[in-house]
Formats: structure tokens, C-alpha cells, sequence
């Protein structure tokens, strides 16, 4: 694996950095690792993989029309 050194990160930056870290329960270095990890991972793979989870828990369930669900909502006003 690679390794990147940053230099002349501004306090403030790292201080923040080092508060998610702790928040997350992770090292400063393991927060710099994710948030690099999750900036520049292609988002459409997890899109995608989403969707065809989402397909697949819902199929064969029937939906209501939403118009009959706002009809309903409205006559128990």
C-alpha cells in the first residue's frame, strides 16, 4: 500500500480532524483514511449496489396508490 505524508495542514484543520476521529472512534490517521476512502470512491458502485438490494427487499409487495393514501389522510381530518 501507498503511503502520503501532508504537510502544512492548518491547525484548525487538524484539530477537526482529530475531533471526528474521536467521534468516530477511530485514530486521526484511520479518519484521514476514510474520509480519503469515501471522497473519492466511485459513487455509482454504491449506488447501484443500493438499488438492487432495495429491488430485491421489495419485490412482490403491493403499494398503495399514493393518491388514495392522501385521500385517506384527508378524510380523517
Amino acid at each position: 500500500m501507498a503511503q502520503l505524508l501532508v504537510r502544512d495542514v492548518p491547525d484548525d484543520v487538524a484539530t477537526e480532524l482529530k475531533k471526528r476521529a474521536a467521534k468516530n472512534g477511530r485514530s486521526a490517521e484511520a479518519e484521514h483514511r476514510a474520509i480519503l476512502e469515501q471522497t473519492l470512491k466511485p459513487k455509482n458502485e454504491d449506488f447501484w449496489e443500493e438499488a438492487t438490494r432495495l429491488r430485491e427487499a421489495l419485490r412482490g409487495r403491493k403499494f398503495t396508490p399514493s393518491e388514495d393514501l392522501i385521500r385517506e389522510s384527508r378524510d380523517e381530518r
